[in-house]
């Protein structure tokens, strides 16, 4: 099942809540306000809720985040791990210890009012030099912390800004636009079953392919159960919360992407997130 934000085009700009179907969108907004409550108390029966079906042609897409923290957990693909050390020899020890640790790594990365969502703009620091997008599988984590579905996540990085110094890790994740999540959330599948997805991104600049890869789910070292797990020690998420699950799909060093760039993820269990790129 496939769960929405969205508004409808020429109304009053207020978000609603939905159940997207082939050709509409079910409004639940009636039933709940909020993804978050309705992901809530044995979420798989939002497959019974009605409502009002609009055509999918009056309604534009939001990010699937309303009042859910977004957090990030990295170096959980071998790929991600070399990229990581790469950037810095100052940084390799340390990327290289927590890719074996049973810790993992676990880092805030937004507030849901400031993640964009499809066709919204994700945003490349102004001062930095080296700034890639970072496709990832996302779970979204009720307040109890079970996966309650799943979604997208580009969890856009300054690399240069972090290979040179672990410290400034917080600057080269958080900023304006460096979220982006959608373009929907996926209940009633397993672990295993997400698992078999694969994850592909590709980059054009002036209608023009420039990057492109390819990677499984599967490659994720890391159980789902585990990386939720200690995010929620000594945590509490009321709303629940939403896990990026790192990335396996890393350009080479000589790529940075540009103003203008068109960024498109697909997962294949989930469906594509397009952004634009802007510098912020």
């Amino acid at each position: 099942m496939k769960l929405c934000r969205f508004k409808i085009k020429g109304g009053d700009g207020e978000s609603h809540v939905g159940r997207l179907e082939q050709n509409s969108v079910v409004d639940l907004t009636s039933h709940s306000p909020t993804i978050s409550r309705l992901l809530e108390n044995g979420h798989p029966a939002t497959s019974g809720l009605s409502g009002p079906e609009i055509p999918l042609a009056q309604i534009e897409l939001c990010c699937p985040v309303d009042r859910q923290e977004i957090w990030a957990a990295g170096v959980t693909y071998l790929r991600s791990k070399k990229a990581r050390m790469e950037e810095s020899e100052f940084s390799a020890s340390a990327y290289d210890k927590v890719y074996e640790a049973l810790r993992p790594e676990i880092f805030f990365k937004s507030m849901p009012d400031k993640a964009v969502g499809p066709g919204e703009k994700v945003g490349i620091r102004s001062d930095a030099r080296w700034n890639v997008p970072e496709p990832e599988l996302a779970l979204v984590l009720d307040s109890k912390g079970q996966v309650a579905g799943y979604t997208i996540c580009n969890d856009m990085s300054s690399r240069d800004i972090e290979g040179e110094n672990l410290l400034y890790l917080p600057q080269a994740k958080i900023y304006k636009n460096s979220c982006a999540i959608g373009p929907v959330i996926i209940t009633g599948v397993s672990e295993e079953a997400a698992r078999q997805w694969t994850i592909q991104i590709k980059i054009t600049r002036n209608s023009e392919p420039v990057f492109s890869g390819e990677t499984s789910v599967s490659q994720i070292k890391r159980r789902f159960e585990e990386l939720a797990g200690y995010l929620f020690r000594s945590q509490e998420f009321p709303n629940g919360a939403i896990l990026s699950t790192g990335t396996g799909i890393v350009p080479a060093d000589t790529f940075t992407l540009q103003a203008n760039d068109q960024i498109e993820i697909d997962i294949s269990g989930i469906g594509q997130l397009i952004n634009r790129v802007e510098v912020v």
